[in-house]
């Protein structure tokens, strides 16, 4: 993907724990992979304005429905990874 230099101000304590976490290369990535986060969350947000004006609200009980199955792949995605890390221990 090409790329392009913007000016853009940020909270200076912000700036710099992002900065400190990631270095000073890994700051624009940071950057960019926030804002693809940001516009995955509107276009979300979007679509449930969508699905709600066709459908009805989403209820509690959907709510909830969607959270137990969320925590049950985010459990099963770290189940998966835990298996695939070697255990250094070994030899």
């Amino acid at each position: 993907m090409a790329t392009k230099k913007y000016t853009v101000t940020l909270p200076e304590e912000l700036a710099e724990e992002i900065r400190a976490e990631v270095g000073s290369g890994g700051f624009s990535r940071y950057v960019a992979q926030a804002i693809e986060r940001q516009r995955e969350h509107d276009h979300l947000h979007e679509f449930v304005g969508w699905w709600e004006g066709e459908h009805g609200d989403v209820t509690d009980e959907e709510l909830a429905g969607a959270e137990a199955e969320r925590l049950a792949l985010q459990g099963r995605h770290a189940d998966r990874k835990a298996r695939s890390v070697p255990d250094r221990r070994a030899g």
